[in-house]
This record gives C-alpha cells, structure tokens and sequence, in this order.
C-alpha cells in the first residue's frame, strides 16, 4: 500500500468536519454562484431553483461561523446586504470546478441509462 493510500484508510477530523460543512444540501450550489463575485440574498435565491428564503438565510450563517462567507452591508438607503466569499471560501474553486468535470464525466452517463 503506498502511502497516500494509507493516508486514506486512517479517519480524519478534518476531513469529517469538512464534509459535514460541504456536504449540506444546497451548500455546494451557493458556494458556485459566490464564486462568480459577491451577490445579494435575492440574487442568489433566484439563481438557484428549489432554494428557499429560511434554508438560504441557515446556509448563508453556517458559512459566515465557518469563515467561508461575509455578509457586508453596503452604505445607503435602503440597507442593502450583499454576501461574499472569504479567501477560504475562494480557495474551494477548484473543488468546485472538479466535481462539475466529476459529474458531466460520470452522472451524465447514468441519467441517459
């Protein structure tokens, strides 16, 4: 067994808690629309079909606590909020990138089975 191999054989934390944060539903679809740039609650509500206001809103926090996301409010009248990925949240462009190539490769094959 080579040593990566081992690597992946051993349980990680990390990996545990990382997957428990990346793995929520929806999570993963807000992450690609922030990666475009910053956007406002409502832009990212309707870029993605199905989403709801309270699931986005809970989605939304749970990326801000895990320094994945900021919320900025922007000056002026009304108040407008816009969130934003951080520099960690940015670092996850490639993931992002490599599982949209994982599933045009693989799961298009099997929904035209």
């Amino acid at each position: 067994m080579n040593q990566d191999a081992g690597e992946l054989t051993e349980f990680c934390p990390l990996y545990a808690r990382a997957i428990d944060v990346l793995g929520r539903r929806w999570t993963g679809l807000i992450l690609r629309v922030l990666l475009t740039g910053p956007h406002r609650f409502n832009a990212i509500l309707s870029a993605i079909p199905g989403l709801s206001d309270p699931v986005l809103t809970q989605r939304l926090r749970e990326l801000e606590t895990e320094g994945l996301v900021v919320r900025r409010v922007l000056p002026g009248s009304p108040v407008r909020v816009e969130y934003e990925l951080t520099e960690a949240g940015r670092a996850l462009e490639h993931v992002v990138r490599e599982i949209s190539a994982w599933a045009a490769t693989w799961l298009a094959r099997t929904s035209t089975s």
